[in-house]
């Protein structure tokens, strides 16, 4: 995975925007990757190799690459099950990935997470969650945690639109303002809880209104561009750091398939999924990069090729490896034998 540069990585060049080739070439590496690694699994799905509940992230990649920029190797994330992309932005590798998806062994969590439920420590990827809004608090929790210890790291919880009428969402507000945890929450608006429209479900169309009534800062985003997720992500972090509490961004976004691979998408109209078409972060990036000739066609083809490569590997390591063993089902559960908080 190419590195992803921060803002001290600034173009010299106005020709070039405000950040550098290495950065735009990250991004547009980031989102490809999860753009054709979210193919790949349809395809899978459709061939019945991957099975049970599967959402995509098609068309939120930007939301994964201007984050991935923006925080550190230390900070936390977790989210709910739309999740195979920032699983990846955070560091679980293709090839792992999908022999999760696969149910194979060798996958991040050992075949026995499946979709919603990726997860790793080394990575400090806290899941994937597949009940509604259950990772709010346990984020908050996890945040809770750094500023226990005492350090500088934040934890990022996310959640969709849907998850944002939670009861669990105001309870972590209220917590995480009175104790001043370090918790970035953001909310991908990606315009329906499964089927419903944001308008449907509240008076409260922006959602990022929610965290006023906690006087948490709080802002909206365009979700359709990295630059516009890092500089956010950026200054969110930079306050959540200076011991100032959390933060609250409503980034929004729009997802380019249905809710679920078993959801045709009937309620929304074909011009409103055209014009979000039109904003495609994927072909907007490659579109600045070409037209600002911040990178030649030659590099973006290497890019492309790179990636097609790796998901081949991906796959063919899926359906190669092994399914795991009725014995890995007494592993890894919820036991550390050196567990150091454990009081006689």
């Amino acid at each position: 995975m190419a590195e992803i540069s921060t803002l001290e990585a600034k173009s010299k060049s106005a020709k070039q925007g405000k950040y550098s080739k290495e950065t735009y070439l990250g991004w547009y590496e980031t989102m490809l990757r999860i753009r054709r690694f979210e193919e790949r699994t349809l395809l899978a799905y459709s061939q019945q190799k991957i099975r049970g509940f599967c959402h995509v992230y098609i068309g939120q990649e930007a939301i994964a690459a201007g984050m991935a920029s923006a925080l550190t190797p230390q900070d936390g994330v977790v989210t709910g099950y739309r999740q195979h992309g920032i699983a990846i932005t955070r560091g679980i590798s293709s090839r792992s990935a999908m022999a999760e998806l696969f149910g194979k062994v060798t996958g991040c969590v050992k075949g026995k997470g499946g979709s919603m439920h990726f997860f790793s420590a080394e990575h400090k990827f806290f899941g994937g969650n597949g009940i509604v809004g259950a990772q709010i608090p346990i984020g908050t929790g996890i945040a809770f945690a750094e500023k226990y210890k005492g350090t500088t790291n934040l934890c990022v919880t996310m959640f969709g639109d849907g998850a944002a009428r939670q009861g669990a969402l105001f309870e972590a507000f209220n917590m995480a303002m009175t104790w001043k945890i370090p918790v970035l929450y953001i909310v991908e608006n990606n315009k329906y809880a499964m089927g419903t429209s944001v308008e449907r479900t509240s008076n409260v169309h922006q959602l990022s209104k929610l965290g006023l009534a906690f006087d948490m800062p709080s802002e909206s985003v365009d979700g359709m561009s990295p630059e516009t997720v890092h500089e956010a992500i950026e200054r969110a972090a930079k306050h959540i750091r200076a011991g100032n509490g959390p933060y609250f961004l409503e980034i929004n976004t729009y997802r380019y398939k249905g809710h679920s691979v078993s959801d045709p998408g009937k309620y929304r109209s074909k011009e409103e999924l055209e014009n979000y078409q039109d904003q495609d972060p994927v072909k907007m990036t490659e579109k600045k990069i070409l037209t600002n000739k911040i990178a030649s066609e030659a590099e973006i083809d290497a890019i492309k090729a790179k990636i097609e490569a790796e998901m081949d590997d991906a796959v063919q390591f899926a359906e190669e490896s092994p399914l795991p063993t009725a014995d890995l089902l007494f592993e890894a559960n919820y036991v550390q034998e050196d567990y150091p908080f454990m009081m006689d």
